[in-house]
């Protein structure tokens, strides 16, 4: 493919443009527990980034949170949402860094989802990946 496309080469292709690994850097053990936790949810995971979230999704097949958009800076979901989201059983994981930098998972809204999770949460690691389970 020409102009720019993606060819797998040069570029490092679709693992290059999803964060470094792609989705080689998923382990079979967190696809599948996205895959068996993923039914009656809206998503069966939350991380920050979509560069965080795609690999996930595309590795698992299963519908993942992007928190705060493409590179973290969307101040959406805010914290509150986010909150009301779990409440209502629409979110059943948090994957623990899924890029936006800094302490507590990044500045900004990221930040403070990631901080709420892990003080609220219990941490879990999952084929080398911290993992929240937001039911429990």
């Amino acid at each position: 493919m020409q102009g720019g496309g993606f060819t797998g080469g040069g570029g490092g292709g679709v693992g290059g443009f999803l964060g470094g690994n792609g989705t080689n850097g998923v382990s079979s053990e967190l696809v599948t527990l996205l895959q068996q936790g993923a039914k009656g949810y809206e998503w069966a995971a939350a991380t920050v980034t979509a560069n965080g979230a795609a690999p996930l999704q595309i590795a698992s097949g299963e519908p993942v949170m992007a928190i705060g958009g493409f590179n973290g800076s969307d101040p959406w979901p805010t914290l509150a949402v986010f909150q009301q989201y779990v409440a209502d059983g629409q979110i059943h994981y948090f994957i623990a860094g899924g890029g936006g930098g800094g302490p507590g998972g990044g500045n900004g809204t990221n930040g403070e989802i990631t901080s709420w999770v892990e003080a609220n949460f219990t941490a879990t690691t999952i084929g080398g990946t911290t993992v929240y389970d937001l039911t429990a």
